[in-house]
C-alpha cells in the first residue's frame, strides 16, 4: 500500500473561505479539534473576491428595513423556490454575524454618525450591504483568520501548542470522503506540491468547497472551483438540489482579453453606475418583467431619484435581481445593440465625480488600470454575463448543515437551498456567515453525541490512493486532461449556458457521456511532485459528475426560471415551484458515477411568513390550492 501520512480530528473543514473559517471558529470555540484544509494557501479562497457588501438588515440606511423584508427579497429573488427555513435564518441572523465581525476586528465603512455603511445592491429593497470598500471579501478573510490565530494563541497559552486545537493544511486537494457502513469516518487527500497523500481520520466533514465555474468557459471563479465539495458529497451517497441553476452575473469584463470575466461588482450599478446599448440607451426600462411591475422605476428621471432618496421613489431597474439583467444584456446583444466584443457598456464615469469613484471603489479603479489600462473614471466599461455562482448544492437540514450522509456537513457555495432558482447580491456572504456558523454548530454536536467513533478501513484507503494515482497508469489511447477540460467548457458555456433548449442540452449530454468515457484513459507525465497535469485529471472527475448533473437537471426542468431559462419553455410554471430536482449518484464507474435526477416536493412555508407577502404577488407565482393558509384568505 502507497506510504500515508495519518491525523485524527474530531471535525475536518474542507475548504477556507468564508463558510470554513466561521465553521472552524465554531467548532473550536465548542472546544473541538479541527482541522482546516485548504487546496490553495491559507488566506486565497475566493471569498476574498467578493467585492460589494454583506447583506444584512441593520437599518443604518433605512430605519424601516427588517428581517422580514430582508426574507421576502431573497425569496422573491430566488423566485420562491428557496428553503424557506434557510431563508428564514439567513435574514434573521445576518445582522448578529456581522456586528460578531466588529468584535473579531472588522473594519468597515461607516456613515457620517458612525455607524457600519450600507449600500444599494439589486433585488434589495433598502440599502443593506455592510461593505468595505469594494473589498469586503477580503476584510472578512483577513478578520477571521485574525480570529482564528487569537484562538491559537490561546491554545498556545493553555497548552504549549499552537495548533492543539486548530491546524491549517495548505495547499492540500482531498480525493475522496472515507466511510465506515453509512457513516462519514475521514477523508483522504494529497499534498498538491509533493503528491504526499494524508488522511484525516475524523468522525464529521464540513465541506465548504464553493462553486463549479470552471466547468464554464467563462467564469468569474478562480481555478480552484471545480465542484469539489459536490462531487464528494455525491460519491459520499449525499444528494444535491436545484443544480440547474446557475448564476451568470450581468457584469462581467468582456474586454480586453487580459480582463475577460473579471467580474465588475454590483455596488457600481449600487452606487449610481448605468447599462448602456451601443445606442446610448438605458434599455433596462424595457425589460421589467411581469411580475416585478410596479415595483420597479419606469423613467430615467424616477430611477436617478431613487439613488438619492430610496423613500420618494421606485428602484433603478439597473438593479433588478442578477438573471433578469443578465437576459436583459443577453437580449440587447442578440438584437445587434451590443458592443462590439459581445457585451454592453456600463457607465459609472459619467455619473459620479472621479474622486467618489476612487473612494467608494478603489478595487475596480485599481484593477482595471493595472490589468487593462481601462480607467472606469473616464471610460465606459463593456460587461456581459459570466458564470458566477450555482445555486444547487448538497441538501442540508437549515438548522445544522447536516447533508443525508450522517457525519456530512455543508455551508456556502457547496450547499443548496438558501437562494432558490438565484441569488440576490450580498446574500453569499451573510449566507457564508450564517451557514457557517451553524454547519460548525451541527458538526460540533454530531461528534459529542457519538458513542463510539467510525473506524477508517485499509482496504478503503488502499481503493481511493489506486483511483488518484490511476492517471500515470499507461493507456494504449491516452488523453490529455487540458484537452479534456477545454471540451468541457466548450460544451457547458455553449450548450447549459445563459440560454437553453432540450436539441442544446442533450448535445451536452452526449458530449458528457463522451469525455467520461474518455476520461479513464487520461495520462499524465512525471511523478507526483508539482505536477498540475495530475491535479487537473482528478479534478476533471469532479466537473464531469457536477456538469452531468447540471445537464440532467436542466433538461428534466421544464419552464424557465431565475438562473435556468428555457428558450423552448419560455414561461414560468406554478407547478415547478413546489418541486426540487434531486441529483444522486448511482452505482457503477466508481471515477465518474451516473447521475440520477428525481423530481421532489419542496416543503411548504409556514403559514405566517407567507403573510410577508401580498396575496397578489403570490398569485403571479403558487397555485390556488398552495395559498389557502395565506391571511387574506384564511381570515
Amino acid at each position: 500500500m502507497v506510504e500515508v501520512e495519518r491525523h485524527e480530528y474530531d471535525v475536518v473543514v474542507i475548504g477556507a473561505g468564508g463558510a470554513g473559517l466561521r465553521a472552524v471558529i465554531e467548532a473550536r470555540q465548542r472546544g473541538l479539534r479541527v482541522a482546516v484544509v485548504t487546496k490553495s494557501l491559507f488566506g486565497k479562497a475566493h471569498t476574498v473576491m467578493a467585492e460589494g457588501g454583506c447583506a444584512a438588515a441593520m437599518k443604518n440606511a433605512n430605519a424601516k428595513d427588517t428581517w422580514q423584508i430582508h426574507f421576502a427579497d431573497t425569496m422573491r429573488g430566488g423566485k420562491f423556490l428557496n428553503n424557506w427555513r434557510m431563508a428564514e435564518l439567513h435574514a434573521q441572523e445576518a445582522p448578529d454575524r456581522v456586528w460578531e465581525l466588529e468584535t473579531y476586528g472588522a473594519l468597515f465603512d461607516r456613515t457620517k454618525d458612525g455607524r457600519i455603511s450600507q449600500r444599494n445592491f439589486g433585488g434589495h429593497t433598502y440599502p443593506r450591504l455592510a461593505h468595505v470598500g469594494d473589498r469586503t471579501g477580503l476584510e472578512i478573510i483577513r478578520t477571521m483568520q485574525q480570529k482564528i490565530v487569537s484562538l491559537q494563541q490561546e491554545d498556545k497559552a493553555e497548552l504549549g501548542d499552537y495548533e492543539a486545537r486548530i491546524k491549517v493544511f495548505h495547499e492540500c486537494s482531498i480525493t475522496e470522503l472515507v466511510k465506515d457502513g453509512d457513516r462519514i469516518a475521514g477523508a483522504l487527500g494529497y499534498f498538491r506540491e509533493t503528491g504526499k497523500f494524508i488522511l484525516f481520520e475524523a468522525p464529521a466533514v464540513v465541506l465548504a468547497t464553493g462553486g463549479i465555474g470552471k466547468s464554464f468557459k467563462v467564469s468569474s471563479n478562480s481555478w480552484e472551483y471545480t465542484g469539489d465539495g459536490h462531487a464528494l458529497a455525491l460519491r459520499a451517497g449525499a444528494s444535491l438540489i436545484n443544480m440547474e441553476f446557475i448564476q451568470f452575473h450581468p457584469t462581467g469584463m468582456v474586454w480586453p482579453l487580459s480582463v475577460k470575466g473579471i467580474l465588475v461588482t454590483e455596488g457600481v450599478r449600487g452606487d449610481g453606475g448605468v447599462l448602456k446599448n451601443s445606442e446610448g440607451k438605458r434599455f433596462m426600462f424595457d425589460y421589467i418583467p411581469a411580475v416585478f411591475k410596479g415595483q420597479y422605476a419606469e423613467t430615467e428621471e424616477e430611477a436617478d431619484q431613487w439613488l438619492k432618496d430610496n423613500d420618494s421613489a421606485r428602484r433603478t431597474p439597473d438593479l433588478l435581481p442578477r438573471d433578469e439583467v443578465a437576459r436583459a444584456i443577453n437580449s440587447e446583444v442578440k438584437a445587434g445593440r451590443g458592443s462590439p466584443h459581445g457585451g454592453v457598456y456600463l457607465d459609472i464615469a459619467s455619473r459620479i465625480p472621479v474622486e467618489e469613484i476612487k473612494r467608494r471603489l478603489p478595487s475596480m479603479y485599481h484593477q482595471f488600470m493595472e490589468l487593462a489600462e481601462v480607467d472606469i473614471t473616464k471610460d465606459e466599461m463593456e460587461v456581459g454575463p459570466t458564470c458566477h455562482y450555482v445555486m444547487g448544492g448538497i441538501e442540508v437540514d437549515p438548522d445544522t448543515g447536516a447533508a443525508t450522509t450522517p457525519g456530512l456537513f455543508a455551508a456556502g457555495e457547496c450547499s443548496g437551498g438558501m437562494h432558490g432558482s438565484n441569488r440576490l447580491g450580498g446574500n453569499s456572504l451573510s449566507d457564508l456567515l450564517v451557514f457557517g456558523r451553524r454547519a460548525g454548530m451541527g458538526a460540533s454536536d454530531y461528534v459529542v453525541g457519538l458513542k463510539e467513533r467510525p473506524k477508517v478501513l485499509d482496504h478503503a484507503v488502499e481503493a481511493a490512493t489506486t483511483m488518484a494515482l490511476s492517471p500515470f497508469d499507461e493507456h494504449a489511447n491516452a488523453e490529455n486532461p487540458y484537452t479534456l477540460h477545454a471540451e468541457l467548457q466548450q460544451s457547458m458555456n455553449d450548450l447549459v449556458g445563459i440560454i437553453r433548449k432540450e436539441e442544446e442540452i442533450q448535445a451536452a449530454l452526449d458530449k458528457l457521456e463522451e469525455l467520461k468515457a474518455r476520461v479513464h484513459n487520461v495520462s499524465v507525465e512525471g511523478d507526483r511532485f508539482f505536477n498540475p497535469g495530475w491535479h487537473l485529471a482528478i479534478d476533471m472527475r469532479n466537473m464531469l459528475l457536477v456538469s452531468e448533473c447540471v445537464a440532467k437537471a436542466a433538461l428534466q426542468r421544464t419552464e424557465s426560471r431565475g438562473g435556468h431559462t428555457r428558450d423552448d419553455y419560455p414561461e414560468m410554471d406554478a407547478q415547478w415551484r413546489n418541486t426540487l430536482l434531486v441529483c444522486r449518484a448511482g452505482g457503477g464507474d466508481p471515477i465518474v458515477p451516473d447521475v440520477t435526477v428525481t423530481p421532489e416536493p419542496q416543503t411548504p412555508m409556514r403559514p405566517d411568513l407567507l403573510g410577508c407577502f401580498e396575496l397578489s404577488e403570490l398569485e403571479k407565482y403558487y397555485t390556488d390550492g398552495e395559498l389557502a393558509e395565506h391571511p387574506e384568505r384564511s381570515s
